[in-house]
């Protein structure tokens, strides 16, 4: 049976995927490094390879013995501030992890790709909803190596016919039953704000109450997990179905700010969660939100869980049954049957 290789299964949105496959009754096998992914994050009775994109043959290899005929790609360095500071990582593992991937599929025959993309791309934004027809302007070297990789799959579906769909997120959020977001460093607001009501900070840090916003602070589209990995579902499906290339947002379409954010975690948690108030952070947009018709209509998905106090209680439980996340990754990760 045709299997379906993800790359970055390991990591926060990789894990919900794959398990969403899993559920549906895919195939699946998980190629990860390791280097942010956790081995605890993927199902045991899911194939798992410990292995580099960048490693052509190899990858190659592992695509024609499981029969893979479609790979969803998340594998990538994510860090915008740590892009700056080191750019050559995120070009050489972004950009250049995917060109190997693709050289890799080529080998193999196989024909379709789902990509992760970012909302970075779009970089600060001139109006909002953005819409995919929105200029792109990264304002940081990760948002530029994503829009570089998008930039090449169409060129390969023009020249190679490479089938794939580019899902641009906003802000990932929430967890599932058995999956949920574990960083190190945790740089993402709601699992920040989590952190201080389970007594691991202080204080959360508002960076700026001077935006042009209702409340004064940035406001941010935020999306369940779980309804991104169904978004991944979809786009495989249109791959499957003969569909053209596509490149689309997800999000909510509503944004939310820092303080409600905040005040959400608050009602949910129970605690108090104190916030200090931090300068502005460069580069840092009042809004960000998206437009996300495309994918209701291309894709036929509809967010399922859209509300800030779902989304929020979701990440809450996980994070309780969770408290120190999924520890340190085991160097046994190869589950190759």
């Amino acid at each position: 049976m045709p299997s379906v290789l993800v790359t970055g299964g390991a990591g926060y949105i990789g894990s919900v995927t794959v398990e969403a496959l899993r559920r549906r009754g895919d195939t699946v096998i998980v190629l990860d490094n390791l280097a942010t992914g956790h081995r605890g994050a993927v199902d045991e009775r899911v194939v798992s390879v410990q292995g580099d994109i960048r490693r052509t043959a190899e990858v190659a290899d592992l695509m024609e013995r499981f029969d893979v005929e479609s790979v969803i790609h998340f594998a990538a360095a994510s860090l915008v501030s740590e892009s700056v500071t080191n750019p050559r990582k995120y070009f050489e593992n972004n950009v250049a992890g995917t060109l190997s991937l693709l050289a890799a599929m080529r080998e193999a025959e196989v024909p379709h790709i789902v990509f992760s993309s970012t909302a970075a791309v779009y970089g600060e934004p001139k109006s909002t909803p953005i819409t995919e027809d929105h200029p792109t302007n990264p304002a940081n070297p990760y948002g530029r190596t994503k829009l570089m990789i998008e930039e090449t799959l169409a060129a390969y579906a023009a020249a190679y016919d490479l089938g794939y769909v580019a899902l641009r997120y906003f802000n990932a959020a929430g967890a599932s039953g058995q999956f949920g977001e574990h960083h190190d460093p945790e740089t993402h607001l709601i699992p920040v704000v989590l952190q201080v009501a389970l007594g691991k900070r202080a204080n959360v840090s508002v960076f700026g109450e001077d935006y042009d916003t209702p409340d004064g602070t940035c406001v941010r589209d935020y999306i369940h997990v779980e309804d991104l990995a169904a978004a991944h579902l979809g786009a495989l499906n249109h791959l499957w179905a003969g569909g053209e290339p596509l490149t689309c947002n997800l999000g909510n379409g509503q944004g939310y700010s820092v303080k409600q954010v905040i005040d959400t975690c608050r009602k949910v948690t129970g605690h108090k969660i104190p916030a200090v108030r931090a300068p502005r952070r460069a580069g840092d947009p009042s809004r960000l939100v998206a437009s996300s018709q495309l994918a209701r209509e291309a894709l036929g998905w509809r967010p399922r869980k859209p509300e800030l106090e779902t989304i929020v209680s979701d990440a809450w439980a996980w994070h309780q049954a969770h408290p120190h996340g999924y520890g340190k990754a085991a160097e046994d990760f190869a589950r190759t049957g």
